[in-house]
């Protein structure tokens, strides 16, 4: 080929540093942006927070849970006035929804033509600290954050337990091996072979004595309290715990009938799990050789039973949820009920450019490493300045859903309105991958309860008169009619979607079984009363 020159014109996109810090930022949590200001303090010299009297390990928890409690409280009597109109006069009136205050950039010894934000400015947010709404009278209340921390765990409680048994070195050991192998639901899910295995490797001998050692512990373990902790299965579950109510009955006495029912139900866990799960008392009948009546005591038995002793166990911290928006109903004139929509100040972090750090290097312009220090002081000025561009676009994203739900926030999930990402994001003139990063592992606290933000949007199904519902409104509405139905002769997929159609919504079998899935609903086999 002979060599030539030719000009060639093509687009692509570049993105810069600040602008991929504000993507990264904008799709982190409370928790994953605490930890990225944590990491960003120690990175970078030039940044600093603007209360070092109040440090933010990690957000407020205890202050904005308390708070979220305490509008959960107000809301209650609130959202009663807007379903009845007959209490608005109880409904205070609240102040209108603050935004965060603009950045300030005074006093951080940046030169005029310094950075594209240009002038002399700091970096400083005039946000209020985090440590200001902590309650004073701790001792009246005790929070969820308190309560999580002074949680025992199931292994802490089972090792205290241990202590009480005399047992050698070794027994004492394989049980402590036992006890850390559980699962939090008490289970020990791994066979005792393969525990061996995992210590021994091939040693034959060793292995066998292992495994003879626990088999001992597992009989000490399952002796332990709560009753059932340690068993392999559901089925051993269930009968180390009917073993122990026919033990107690048996020290304490009993009825000859509740008696037989215990017998019973310790038979039919003995039976294949899938015939108590369908209820299959035919097959029952046979397999026990009893009545369908006795058969049936027996299964309620069973039902008041534990599945999981490790469930009182599970730390509740994790499952605790610290809003980023907080909604509270406004009264206005003529009695309309409005919505104020805020940021929650609690997980919004206060900083600062290091003002003395900022005012040295603009005196030594000219010293070795001027200009990588300059990179960093600026880089701190965009991590402050993408934090607050952070919080704008959850607050505008927040108003935007609480304007097109409002119904919701009044009546609830069955005055949900059908809204897709692109609805917020042309309202709001920003893509919608934006509005899914923003609404992603962000919470609101509204009347109705603290919801993730994209529980918030839903298809829309037809309706008989050309409109559409909420999947979120149809979801609630199959709720109401289980909720409703006769126990004895519960609902079916088809009369569900029946009973939908005559509330003009179009709703397919196969559909309203999706949605009773997804609400966590059993089937009528399942619904139906004993």
């Amino acid at each position: 080929m002979k060599p030539g020159l030719s000009l060639r014109v093509s687009q692509h996109l570049s993105l810069t540093p600040q602008l991929q810090q504000s993507i990264q930022l904008l799709q982190l949590s409370t928790l994953e942006l605490a930890q990225e200001v944590e990491q960003m303090l120690v990175d970078n010299p030039f940044l600093e927070r603007d209360d070092v009297d109040a440090p933010m390990n990690a957000p407020s928890m205890e202050a904005a849970a308390a708070e979220s409690m305490s509008t959960s409280d107000s809301y209650s009597s609130e959202s009663e006035y807007s379903s009845t109109q007959a209490a608005s006069e109880t409904i205070a009136e609240t102040p209108a929804a603050e935004t965060p205050e603009t950045l300030d950039w005074s006093g951080d010894g940046a030169d005029g033509q310094d950075g594209e934000w240009g002038g002399e400015s700091s970096s400083e947010w005039d946000g209020p600290s985090s440590s200001g709404s902590r309650k004073s009278d701790g001792d009246e209340e005790t929070d969820a954050i308190d309560l999580a921390r002074e949680h025992e765990s199931l292994s802490d409680f089972l090792h205290r337990q241990a202590l009480s048994l005399r047992l050698s070195a070794e027994d004492c050991a394989a049980l402590r091996f036992l006890i850390e192998s559980l699962n939090d639901d008490g289970y020990l899910e791994e066979p005792l072979a393969d525990l061996a295995h995992s210590l021994a490797g091939d040693d034959l001998e060793e292995r066998e004595e292992l495994e003879q050692r626990f088999a001992m512990a597992l009989k000490l373990l399952q002796s332990l309290e709560p009753v059932g902790v340690g068993a392999r299965d559901l089925a051993e579950c269930l009968q180390l715990q009917l073993r122990d109510l026919i033990r107690l009955a048996e020290d304490e006495g009993t009825t000859a009938k509740h008696w037989d029912v215990l017998q019973l139900a310790l038979s039919m866990c003995c039976q294949p799990m899938d015939l108590l799960a369908r209820r299959d008392m035919r097959k029952l009948s046979s397999l026990c050789g009893a009545r369908e009546e006795a058969l049936r005591e027996a299964l309620a038995l069973i039902a008041r039973l534990e599945p999981r002793p490790g469930r009182r166990f599970v730390d509740v911290e994790r499952h605790i949820v610290v809003p980023d928006v907080i909604v509270r109903p406004v009264r206005v004139g003529s009695g309309r009920m409005e919505f104020s929509v805020r940021l929650n100040t609690e997980v919004m972090p206060r900083l600062k450019v290091h003002d003395i750090y900022a005012g040295v290097l603009r005196r030594h312009k000219n010293s070795e490493g001027h200009a990588a220090l300059q990179q960093r002081l600026q880089e701190a000025r965009w991590f402050i300045k993408n934090i607050q561009q952070r919080f704008d676009t959850i607050l505008r994203v927040s108003e935007a859903i609480v304007e097109r739900q409002k119904n919701f926030f009044v009546h609830g999930e069955l005055a949900m309105r059908p809204l897709v990402l692109r609805d917020i994001a042309d309202a709001l003139g920003l893509h919608e991958s934006t509005i899914s990063r923003v609404t992603t592992a962000k919470y609101m606290a509204t009347p109705q309860g603290t919801f993730e933000l994209k529980y918030f949007f839903g298809s829309g199904l037809g309706t008989e008169t050309g409109g559409s519902a909420s999947s979120t409104a149809v979801r609630a509405l199959i709720k109401q009619f289980v909720d409703a139905e006769d126990t004895k002769k519960p609902l079916s997929d088809a009369k569900l979607a029946d009973m939908l159609k005559e509330q003009g919504i179009e709703c397919a079998r196969r559909t309203v079984a999706k949605y009773r899935e997804q609400l966590k609903i059993p089937t009528t086999t399942l619904r139906k009363a004993l």
